[in-house]
């Protein structure tokens, strides 16, 4: 997905690694780097989410857990 600067949709990705779209929707909603980026259509009255997934650096500090934080 990342080679496809434009982004694409959940059922795109499904057909490309012959997955279910359910599975992929799923998966992108829980992905930390992965966004919707804009909406296509509407087509027969829905829009179409099109995924876009951010480039993270590699050195990118993982957030603290909530009890490592010092209480105030």
């Amino acid at each position: 997905m990342k080679t496809q600067q434009d982004g694409l949709s959940a059922e795109s990705i499904a057909i490309y690694i012959k997955a279910l779209p359910e599975v992929i929707r799923k998966s992108l909603k829980s992905m930390p780097d992965a966004y919707i980026d804009r909406w296509e259509g509407p087509t027969n009255g829905q829009y179409t989410a099109i995924w876009c997934v951010a480039d993270v650096p590699d050195d990118c500090p993982h957030p603290k857990r909530t009890n490592d934080v010092p209480q105030q």
